[in-house]
């Protein structure tokens, strides 16, 4: 499966962004989703993962509350609601599949396909 994630941009703290990740292939919805982030100078870390189905989801703590993630099979995208947009949320953003499709890891090594990465850089 190959992913492509966008949404990605400058805002100011408080405010809000949608990233996308679109996944070429006809079985979408036998994939585990995530999103990471990597901030410079820093390990790529856990923020949300989706069930195949979209019926379980997780969260890190960092963003729990702020993000919310989501999936439409139909159109083979998943999608990252970022509110109340922090300072500290700087970072390529990445999306992954898993090839668990009932499960929400939170282990990058779960995940064996990546896209690109979107940038979001978050202004105080």
């Amino acid at each position: 499966v190959q992913l492509q994630a966008s949404g990605g941009g400058l805002v100011q703290a408080g405010g809000s962004l949608r990233l996308s990740c679109a996944a070429s292939g006809r079985t979408f919805s036998r994939y585990g989703m995530g999103w990471f982030r990597q901030a410079p100078g820093k390990e790529r870390e856990f923020i949300a993962a989706i069930s195949g189905s979209g019926r379980t989801t997780s969260y890190a703590d960092s963003v729990k509350g702020r993000f919310t993630m989501s999936r439409d099979n139909a159109k083979n995208t998943v999608y990252l609601q970022m509110n109340s947009l922090k300072p500290e949320d700087t970072a390529v953003y990445y999306c992954a599949a898993s090839t668990y499709s009932s499960s929400t890891y939170s282990s990058s090594f779960r995940y064996g396909y990546w896209g690109q990465g979107t940038l979001v850089t978050v202004s105080s």
